[in-house]
């Protein structure tokens, strides 16, 4: 795996159109730990797809009813079993983080890599998608000299008391 204009490489592409411009594209200088699950705790679904392209059915699950109409997105969602689908280029800005603020920056969408893990606040991530994390990672320090590894958070970071994504059940020690 590399990147190529901004793709990952070896990973399903499915374009969102939840993306637009970044303020800076040479500003990439935040990774974002998220965790997505649709209907909540059920994996595997093709429903992240689906609220990612603007195509989630309300009429699918009563939770779909709340979120079909929002337009989000994330640069990258890593499975259960550890394969990857990218929805947004990484010098684009990602749909993610909302109201949040890194450092004294708000807007964290304009600076930041957001990543979803396929997953849930209680319940344990596997080892699969803690391998891929760790190799998109270096990938993106590798690649964009803006990165450190230092500027890694969680969603519940950067928007404390609105967001608890990653979860208790991420274990940040994984993360080389």
């Amino acid at each position: 795996m590399k990147i190529d204009q901004h793709w990952l490489t070896n990973v399903t592409h499915n374009p969102s159109p939840n993306c637009d411009e970044r303020v800076s594209e040479t500003d990439i200088s935040l990774i974002v730990i998220h965790c997505i699950s649709l209907p909540p705790n059920k994996f595997s679904t093709p429903y992240i797809d689906q609220l990612f392209t603007n195509q989630l059915n309300p009429e699918d699950h009563p939770y779909f009813k709340e979120i079909y109409q929002l337009k989000v997105s994330a640069h990258v969602v890593i499975k259960r079993d550890g394969s990857c689908v990218q929805y947004v280029p990484f010098n684009k800005r990602a749909w993610h983080a909302g109201a949040s603020i890194y450092a004294g920056k708000e807007r964290c969408n304009d600076f930041s890599i957001g990543i979803e893990l396929e997953g849930s606040e209680t319940v344990p991530y596997t080892e699969a998608q803690y391998e891929q994390l760790n190799k998109i990672i270096a990938i993106l320090l590798e690649h964009y000299p803006t990165l450190s590894r230092k500027d890694i958070t969680g969603h519940s970071d950067i928007a404390p008391g609105r967001k608890t994504d990653p979860g208790a059940c991420f274990d940040w020690q994984r993360l080389k």
